[in-house]
């Protein structure tokens, strides 16, 4: 029984050296390292962050589809760059679609998302988002 366990111990041990795991765990081998800078457009990366949020359906174990998504920005309100990305979403809710918003805070390059702040894209010019629509299908 004890060459069983060890002869798994090895397999395991070759198994996490192959796809490359630290011998940490899942943690960054060094967590004061910057991240790297993000690829792409802003719009490319706001479509992205606008995908992570669970409005967006970022949990959904069903697909979703977008399709008619608008951008507004960038703009500025109060000394903040922002921008307000909408859309149809269907798969979620089965055969109702639903109207996702979410309100992105450009500050030097970083994005964020702001919460309760869905009344400052009143009144502002959209235009189409395709970056959304292709982006998950």
């Amino acid at each position: 029984m004890g060459t069983n366990r060890s002869a798994l111990r090895v397999v395991l041990a070759a198994g996490l050296g192959a796809v490359g795991l630290p011998a940490g765990g899942c943690m960054k081998a060094d967590p004061g390292k910057p991240a790297p800078a993000a690829a792409g457009t802003t719009r490319e990366r706001v479509a992205a962050l606008a995908l992570r949020q669970v409005d967006f359906g970022a949990i959904s174990l069903i697909p979703v589809r977008f399709e008619k998504s608008r951008i507004a920005g960038p703009f500025e309100d109060g000394g903040r760059i922002l921008y307000c990305v909408t859309s149809h979403m269907t798969g979620r809710s089965f055969g109702k679609g639903e109207r996702p918003k979410a309100v992105i805070r450009d500050e030097g390059g970083v994005l964020t998302i702001l919460r309760d702040e869905n009344e400052v894209c009143e009144g502002h010019r959209t235009e189409p988002f395709t970056e959304l629509d292709s982006a998950k299908g």
